[in-house]
């Protein structure tokens, strides 16, 4: 018979496993792109898994109904890590920038930090932010996996 301790421990790491893989699950939305009635912005990236040093090919699109505005031309493009610290972020030119139903515009990212600084493999966020006609911000984001 096992020691009630060794029960516990092992119960706890199948709970924690279960929530973990639930997490991450969540984590990995496939579903990039959908076109929806009203205001709606993608993130769409041309795999989920990359390896260190690829060149990550970033599409932003409009997919709603109504155009989308932009303070500048970055089109409030962040890349983060899981954690919020920013990671990269597009040379800004301060234009307003308007993004019209079904139109896109693309980004590549190299794996440079802002300070110039190769990043680690890990899993970080990319997320984008535009104002619909009334003023409300649209945003999405979705992650990509970086391996060695």
């Amino acid at each position: 018979m096992l020691a009630k301790s060794l029960t516990i421990f092992m119960g706890f790491g199948v709970i924690t496993g279960l929530l973990l893989g639930v997490y991450l699950i969540d984590i990995k939305n496939t579903s990039q792109l959908e076109f929806v009635e009203g205001p709606s912005i993608s993130v769409v990236t041309e795999k989920f898994d990359f390896k260190l040093h690829e060149e990550i090919k970033i599409r932003v699109i409009n997919s709603g109904s109504v155009p989308l505005t932009y303070s500048d031309s970055s089109f409030a493009l962040k890349i983060t890590g899981l954690f919020g610290e920013l990671m990269y972020s597009p040379v800004v030119v301060q234009v307003i920038s308007t993004l019209e139903p079904g139109d896109e515009v693309e980004f590549t990212w190299d794996h440079i930090k802002i300070d110039g600084e190769i990043i680690l493999d890990g899993i970080y966020r990319i997320s984008v932010m535009g104002v619909d006609e009334q003023g409300n911000n649209v945003e999405k984001s979705t992650t990509v996996t970086i391996w060695k």
